[in-house]
């Protein structure tokens, strides 16, 4: 029995002790490894299709790997070097006019009016709301620069992190079905049990990934469309905002075409202010109602909130990977429990 038990502790020593060598070796390719992941994920259908026509996985991994590269350098790239360049040029537009601009807006008599209220209901010195909003936005430009700064240097890290991911995204495409299965043999659970955890961890992702990147995708795209139509600056910023805003729940897109649309008939562009709340609530906000109950159905059982401070959480840990793997990590803890919960019932009822 003293054997049997130094046996399972050294046994469970080196488990652990391998289980963290392997992390530290693999943890520079997380990144690449995760977008990787997910990317097989979103691409998955189409590789199946390919293989109808191709004979050979190999073959019919690298024409899903071209197009993947054909759309990423293609569109995605376009529209990242658009925000690169707005966020660039943010500080000198808000020094050249843009404050002054703001500063105009805040002296009109119904946001004096509400600026006046506020002062009086918490007792606030005047002129200090201003000059708060001034500062922060000063601050918030010099450090978007500072990020674009870290980011062009770090351009030899991005283009390395890129090749990785597409050599990992050729193999998951060529032996990924093979790997999971070894990797569900080797889960010590029923076959029941493994089933329901990887039917919960495809829920989760494809709720989250079609659900939710794809209908924030197609929202900033039309909000961003929308704001270069009516000629306001940075378009496609502000497309990344409302992509950005629509995982928030309740609040959604409208958390940032609302405001928008305030700004405009505050600043007197009528035409401009009804076309957006007219675009914002028939379309940008409605694909929200409709394509997301579509895709995600009753996919995913965990509670909004949850959702929201997972992606939150992720995006915080992972990067914007996390949103994605926030979600993903929080669901399958959850369907552990559940499993390990069904374990304790089976045995209270034996």
């Amino acid at each position: 029995m003293a054997a049997n038990k130094f046996y399972f502790i050294t046994l469970l020593f080196f488990l652990i002790l391998l289980g963290y060598l392997s992390y530290q070796i693999f943890r520079p390719f997380l990144s690449p490894i995760a977008w990787a992941v997910v990317l097989a994920i979103v691409f998955y259908p189409f590789f199946n299709l390919i293989k109808k026509y191709v004979r050979w996985q190999s073959l019919a991994s690298l024409i899903t790997i071209i197009v993947i590269i054909f759309i990423m350098i293609g569109p995605f790239s376009y529209v990242s070097f658009l925000i690169a360049m707005e966020i660039k040029d943010l500080p000198r537009y808000l020094q050249e006019g843009g404050l002054e601009d703001i500063k105009r807006t805040v002296e009109t008599p119904l946001v004096r009016g509400i600026i006046e209220k506020i002062i009086s209901t918490f007792n606030i010195p005047e002129g200090e709301i201003e000059k708060s909003i001034v500062e922060s936005l000063n601050h918030f430009g010099k450090r978007l620069l500072d990020s674009i700064s870290k980011g062009i240097s770090n351009i030899l890290a991005i283009g390395l992190n890129f090749v990785f991911m597409i050599i990992a995204l050729f193999f998951i495409f060529k032996d990924g079905g093979a790997f999971l299965t070894k990797i569900k043999d080797y889960l010590p659970f029923t076959e029941d049990q493994k089933n329901r955890l990887v039917s919960q961890t495809k829920d989760v992702v494809v709720s989250t990934i079609y659900g939710g990147v794809a209908v924030a995708i197609v929202q900033g795209t039309i909000g961003g469309i929308t704001f270069f139509l009516l000629g306001i600056s940075s378009p496609a910023l502000w497309g990344l905002a409302i992509s950005i805003a629509s995982f928030i729940p309740l609040i959604g897109a409208f958390g940032v075409w609302g405001p928008m649309t305030i700004y405009l008939f505050i600043k007197g562009e009528i035409l401009q202010g009804i076309i957006l709340a007219l675009v914002g609530t028939f379309f940008i906000s409605l694909i929200d109602n409709i394509l997301k109950p579509l895709i995600i159905g009753g996919r995913t059982k965990m509670p909004v909130l949850l959702i929201f401070f997972s992606v939150l959480g992720g995006i915080q840990l992972f990067g914007l990977i996390g949103l994605i793997l926030g979600p993903l990590v929080i669901a399958i803890f959850i369907s552990v429990i559940d499993i390990f919960r069904h374990l304790e019932e089976g045995g209270n009822n034996a």
